[in-house]
């Protein structure tokens, strides 16, 4: 093995878990969702590893077409840019959009207190309407949320892949690209799941209490602040 490709692999590994860490979106939004929907750990682990898959395989695909194409590299980082634009709006929207709706359940789901008397003995209790009608299990089966979250990982690209590394690697060989790729990702999507699954479990051992009923409310808050952040440069 090339001197080259010891530092292309290097490299690979270094931006591979070092922008997933400074990128917030590569994790929050699994984080915040798994809690309010109440999805298990593995659950959890699957949605984020089907996501990092499409989020690195999607910028592999497209360098690898521009490398056999041999387009110039300002065309694939304009195509990647653009992509993450609409990785960006689509990311906002959704957050906004489930963080209103987080919000209208939260509204709905206000408990309130019912007076009983039996045999002359008057006792209250507190229920919501809202959860009467709700089955917490069917309704998550049905959920678009992990399918919402996989488009945009899918249109989010990895903006150092291309550039930095697939380009230079193909001086070398096509199997240096691939296997440059495959070191990025793994790198990538260790560092997503790992991050996640050791958030996931700290949440999970936090008492929730009354802030449950905003769950949703501010999941989708959290995950709109992560597209405005991308918007910002942050």
């Amino acid at each position: 093995m090339s001197q080259e490709m010891i530092y292309l692999l290097t490299t690979a590994v270094t931006i591979g878990v070092g922008h997933t860490l400074m990128g917030p979106d590569h994790y929050l939004p699994f984080i915040v969702m798994g809690k309010a929907r109440n999805w298990s750990a593995m659950k959890t682990a699957l949605i984020t590893l089907a996501c990092g898959l499409g989020h690195v395989a999607s910028s592999v695909i497209l360098g690898l077409i521009g490398i056999a194409a041999g387009l110039a590299l300002h065309v694939l980082e304009l195509t990647e840019s653009i992509r993450g634009e609409y990785a960006a709006w689509l990311l906002t929207a959704f957050g906004l959009l489930y963080c209103v709706w987080g919000i209208r359940r939260a509204i709905l789901n206000k408990p309130h207190t019912h007076k009983h008397t039996h045999a002359g003995v008057e006792h209250t209790h507190d229920h919501t309407h809202h959860n009467e009608h709700a089955h917490p299990h069917d309704a998550d089966n049905k959920s678009m949320t992990p399918w919402v979250l996989f488009t945009i990982f899918v249109f989010g690209p990895c903006e150092p892949l291309i550039p930095i590394l697939m380009y230079p690697a193909a001086a070398e060989s096509l199997w240096s690209v691939v296997l440059v790729a495959s070191v990025y990702a793994v790198a990538t999507i260790a560092t997503m799941m790992t991050v996640v699954m050791l958030a996931t479990l700290g949440m999970n051992s936090l008492p929730v209490g009354r802030m449950q009923r905003y769950s949703h409310a501010l999941a989708g808050a959290v995950v709109f602040l992560c597209g405005v952040a991308i918007h910002m440069g942050l």
